[in-house]
């Protein structure tokens, strides 16, 4: 028991350390047992792990709720379950907040609210990115509606800092109902397996209106939203790989939209000549190939970090560099359904191009494209519109733009693909490429069908049909000759003539009609 000489001899110095203290480690040791018993680290060794060595710099440690009813007014821990401040990554600043697992189960409460509204605020206010470790159960059911008010105001500052900031969603816990919807109006959202879930509404409630019986990782887990759904982006075994990359892409990216994105010595001789890009992608058209090898041959040290690696996988999305400059590549990827674009693939060009506009990333499309996907169910899913968001993305973008035709690029996929009609700033093709309405085979059989029908030998005759169909409107240089490409390049060269070309365009000045803002189909 404090005696009164200790209680006169504690000065205010000593109490506020207490008070820090307290605060730094929560109310209950057992929570952080139960914690890391699950796999988890807590909320500030998260912290630790994004920032710089210490960098960190909290707001409000000492922040309580002041909620009443239901016990509440009994416990009143310091933080009200959320950590919030910013520090340094790579020595630039990075807003960030974490939930706290510990208290109240990382719950939202009016004053936990409060806090990431400033801190979003301040994020907005000083042009620097915003990480969010999520690791909350929703709102406090406790405090009412007032928690609900309280994801509204994330989701309008979400929604304001959109393409002024970047903004990254770290899942790291339980995220479910309304607050699910903060991270899906973020940039990025990473996620861990086994220990992260998103829906909208939970197993329980599935299983009674529905009659499904789910389990979290089933309904709404990492790989789920990694490759089914398309809600995160990067999928990780555990948090300590998560974060590092989380560190990774910050380091490329621009702290705001007024910024170019952080160049960088790589050693990679920019007049490199890719010598292996011609054996690796086969003169057939039918032929599979992994386009990502093509990238690595193209980019500064083969490096790159792939975006929605597991989901919409017809086409590839990467940040790289060449030459050191941040670039943005979109890739047909015939791997996957040949390359095909369909709804998924769409939505995920779309998404990507709109944000390397946003932060002034230059993009890179690398075309291989045999059409849109056909079926009933993708015309009934809305491929139309669907389709129409990357056509309306790439044709809003005023950063440069680059485009290459590996070998294919037929019809409609082929102008939404950057082609130089919708605004690409320079078109390259290699010569094997074919550039048309549709393939040889498909466009002989329905310019010359009553031929084909009507000879002796249906067979010979539509194969002397597909080579007339060939020779005269699908040869390597019939675009070329109609200034549909700037020029027909050895692969070889590829490397040399995008980094020049991307040179040339450093100061690119493109201004969009004065408006409100647009309406992209939806």
């Amino acid at each position: 028991m404090t005696t009164v000489q200790e209680q006169a001899e504690t000065t205010p110095l000593d109490e506020l350390d207490q008070l820090k203290e307290r605060s730094r480690l929560g109310p209950d040791p057992r929570a952080t047992e139960r914690q890391h018993a699950k796999g988890k680290l807590t909320a500030r060794e998260r912290i630790e792990l994004l920032l710089d060595p210490g960098t960190f710099t909290e707001i409000e440690p000492l922040r309580r709720h002041r909620a009443t009813g239901f016990g509440l007014e009994a416990r009143r821990p310091y933080t009200d379950g959320v950590v919030t401040g910013w520090g340094l990554v790579g020595g630039r600043t990075v807003f960030v907040y974490a939930h706290d697992f510990r208290i109240f189960g990382g719950a939202l409460g009016e004053a936990h609210a409060q806090k990431i509204h400033k801190i979003m605020d301040m994020a907005i206010t000083a042009g620097a990115p915003l990480v969010s470790l999520n690791d909350g159960a929703g709102a406090r059911i406790q405090e009412g509606v007032s928690a609900l008010a309280g994801y509204g105001g994330i989701f309008r500052r979400n929604t304001r800092a959109s393409g002024v900031i970047p903004q990254i969603s770290v899942m790291l816990g339980p995220c479910a109902g309304g607050a699910a919807y903060s991270p899906a109006l973020t940039d990025f959202v990473f996620a861990v397996r086994d220990i992260s879930q998103m829906f909208i509404t939970g197993p329980d409630v599935v299983r009674t209106v529905t009659g499904e019986d789910v389990s979290h990782d089933g309904l709404g887990g990492a790989d789920v939203h990694g490759g089914v759904s398309g809600v995160a982006h990067f999928v990780y075994s555990d948090e300590e790989s998560c974060l590092a990359d989380v560190r990774f892409l910050l380091s490329i990216l621009p702290a705001n939209n007024r910024e170019l994105p952080p160049s960088e010595r790589t050693g990679d001789p920019a007049d490199r000549r890719a010598d292996a890009l011609p054996g690796l992608v086969p003169q057939d058209g039918n032929k599979a190939y992994d386009v990502r090898d093509v990238l690595a041959e193209i980019v500064d040290d083969g490096d790159f970090l792939e975006v929605h690696a597991d989901w919409a996988r017809n086409l590839v999305c990467a940040l790289t560099r060449l030459d050191g400059q941040v670039v943005g590549v979109v890739a047909s990827q015939p791997a996957a359904l040949a390359g095909v674009l369909d709804i998924s693939a769409s939505e995920k060009g779309a998404r990507f191009v709109q944000f390397c506009d946003a932060f002034n990333i230059p993009l890179l499309t690398l075309v291989d494209v045999p059409g849109f996907l056909p079926g009933v169910d993708q015309e009934h899913q809305g491929i139309i519109r669907h389709g129409a968001k990357l056509l309306y993305a790439y044709c809003n973008a005023t950063v440069p733009r680059i485009s290459v035709v590996l070998r294919k690029a037929y019809g409609g996929a082929y102008i939404v693909m950057d082609s130089l009609s919708i605004g690409a700033d320079l078109a390259l093709a290699w010569p094997g490429n074919e550039i048309a309405v549709m393939g040889a085979e498909a466009a002989a059989d329905v310019v010359f069908r009553r031929e084909i029908a009507g000879a002796e030998d249906p067979r010979a005759m539509r194969e002397l049909k597909i080579k007339e169909y060939r020779e005269e409107l699908v040869h390597p240089y019939y675009a070329a000759e109609r200034g549909l490409v700037d020029d027909v390049i050895d692969p070889r060269d590829t490397r040399r003539a995008v980094i020049g070309g991307f040179a040339m365009l450093r100061r690119k000045a493109d201004d969009l009609p004065r408006r409100k803002h647009g309406n992209p189909p939806q």
